[in-house]
């Protein structure tokens, strides 16, 4: 009825919906979503999104969680008016497209929804639960998703907007004449096309319409996506679509990073073919993708260039601070672990008592931590049947095992890996009590540092940072040269760690206990900290606490006995029942 009632005149709304099941997207996903939408900066003032429902303006979203528990499914919309902004009251907008619906439906519907209006186009994050009123399963027919919503949508923006003039539709559609990315017209010219070929001789029908699919094919012809074959004809290229969609991600990706610099002039990379790491600040970050999370970085290189970062599923963007540091490392790069394999197998045998041997010859510092480490690769590997287990300790690889890992490690991910180097920008880490990002460029004399954009801007830090290790006692100017003190780095993190223990020691009354190169420290992971060297697992054994550089693997071990062995960058764990884990 809705569509019935519709015309050209209607204004115009997309709706993107996903089709969430639980059991499979894991225990936290829904209120990793709901932190998601309630995010800083979405508000018209840059302030944090605060959810509603049906009846309140501050929505308990613990509350709609424990209600959604034990659900199959939940559904996550997007709803975005072309008009959004002359409709002002997207809250008011959204509760009637909401009542609407649960007509449509049938059934009272449950759900929470957050306005953003941090992108040139404001819209609105719904999500709603997947039961109804009676407990049952909430099951909504893939045409009403995939149209009637958004015909409801476009009802009650013509309702409160009026319908669309003629001159805002002509200014609409003028626009698209131009532009680099798939357009209504594009696609009206895709439907009008036989065998790739648009005709349009003897289509009088509105004058002004056929004149603009005529200026946009000329446009699409310049593009180098069209074909003129004579006055009214034209070959559409077989990929045109797909072309145009790329270049309007391509456009949107370069807005983001100029609005990211914030005047700030860089070269701009969207996709490095490199394999050489990016390491730089965080310019600015946020989802290509808000339906399904898909993160990116804006990273400003020491490279002096500035670079456009897809993040593979499941990045944590909370855990990247904006002014941070990071290291990017591109997929599919050679592993140091599967050259070392590589290097040990004869006769495409690899055996741990062989390498063992050779590691407690050569003084390695753990032997058997770093052959734990070789096996876990190698494991990870058999998964995919590029290795083979003969026997315990016994393995056999493909000669091409370089090539078969780096094939697995592209098949895992479509995105970098990403590694924070600091979470202080550069210019607090200048006067920082801590073993900085800063002070490891000095050791390495600013290698890979440009000489304009960040690079510089490091480099000015760095000048910085030398004189306050030299006002500690840390480093000493001969000449032009700044002599650092051996062990920097151990050095500022035992200081830093001694006052961050004591801290910790009055508040909780417990004695800390500083770890001692390649002592073992044991206790109940209670939490961990952040500091300027890094974070830390507070590890407490009753009577005190020691505090032991922290990875990502002990965090499912969070409340329970844990010990770790520190040796110079690396730390041993051991949780649980499992053997050492060497990271």
């Amino acid at each position: 009825m809705a569509v019935d009632r519709l015309g050209v005149h209607a204004r115009r709304v997309v709706i993107k919906a996903r089709f969430v099941v639980l059991r499979k997207a894991g225990a936290n996903s829904v209120s990793t979503h709901l932190r998601y939408i309630e995010r800083d900066g979405v508000t018209r003032d840059g302030q944090r999104g605060q959810a509603y429902g049906p009846e309140t303006d501050a929505a308990d979203l613990k509350a709609f969680e424990e209600r959604g528990r034990g659900d199959r499914h939940q559904f996550r919309f997007i709803v975005s008016a072309e008009d959004a902004v002359d409709l002002e009251d997207l809250r008011g907008f959204t509760r009637q497209l909401m009542q609407r619906m649960a007509v449509d439906l049938e059934t009272p519907l449950d759900w929470v929804a957050v306005d953003h209006w941090d992108t040139d186009n404001p819209h609105t994050h719904v999500v709603l639960n997947g039961r109804t009123a009676g407990k049952e399963d909430l099951i909504i027919a893939p045409d009403y998703i995939a149209r009637g919503m958004r015909m409801r949508a476009s009802e009650i923006a013509t309702e409160w907007l009026g319908p669309r003039t003629e001159i805002e539709i002509r200014q609409s559609q003028q626009r698209e004449v131009e532009q680099q990315r798939l357009t209504g017209l594009d696609r009206a010219l895709m439907r009008q096309a036989v065998a790739d070929t648009v005709d349009l001789t003897g289509r009088p029908g509105d004058r002004h319409r056929q004149n603009l699919l005529r200026a946009r094919l000329q446009r699409l012809e310049v593009l180098a996506l069209a074909e003129r074959v004579d006055a009214n004809c034209w070959r559409l290229a077989p990929d045109m679509a797909r072309t145009l969609t790329a270049m309007g991600e391509r456009e949107e990706a370069l807005d983001t990073m100029r609005r990211a610099l914030k005047g700030q002039q860089r070269e701009c990379v969207l996709e490095d073919a490199s394999t050489t790491p990016v390491i730089g600040r965080i310019a600015g970050k946020g989802l290509t993708d808000e339906l399904h999370e898909r993160g990116y970085l804006v990273v400003d290189g020491i490279d002096g260039r500035a670079h456009y970062l897809k993040l593979p599923p499941g990045a944590d963007l909370s855990a990247l601070p904006v002014g941070g540091i990071v290291e990017a490392k591109p997929p599919g790069r050679e592993r140091a672990v599967d050259r070392s394999i590589a290097a040990i197998a004869q006769d495409g045998i690899y055996k741990t008592a062989d390498h063992l041997a050779r590691l407690e010859q050569a003084a390695d510092r753990d032997p058997q931590a770093t052959v734990d480490v070789h096996v876990r690769r190698l494991k990870a590997l058999r998964r995919s049947g590029f290795v083979a287990r003969v026997a315990d300790g016994v393995w056999q690889v493909p000669p091409d095992l370089m090539q078969k890992a780096q094939q697995y490690d592209a098949q895992r991910g479509t995105g970098p890996t990403i590694e924070l180097r600091s979470h202080l920008p550069i210019d607090q880490q200048v006067r920082a009590i801590g073993a900085t990002w800063l002070d490891r460029q000095l050791i390495g004399e600013g290698g890979g540092l440009a000489a304009q954009g960040f690079g510089a801007q490091a480099r000015d830090a760095m000048r910085g940072r030398a004189d306050f290790l030299a006002e500690q006692g840390l480093a000493e100017r001969r000449g032009q040269r700044m002599v650092l003190a051996r062990n920097l780095l151990a050095t500022l993190r035992d200081r830093e760690l001694a006052t961050a223990g004591k801290s910790l020691q009055d508040q909780t009354g417990k004695t800390y206990r500083s770890m001692q190169e390649g002592a073992r420290a044991s206790g109940v992971y209670r939490r961990s900290i952040q500091l300027t060297s890094g974070r830390f697992a507070m590890l407490d054994d009753g009577m005190g606490f020691s505090l032991v550089p922290w990875r990502q693997v002990i965090e499912r071990s969070l409340g329970q006995q844990v010990s770790a062995v520190v040796r110079g960058q690396s730390v041993t764990w051991q949780l649980g029942r499992q053997r050492g884990m060497s990271i």
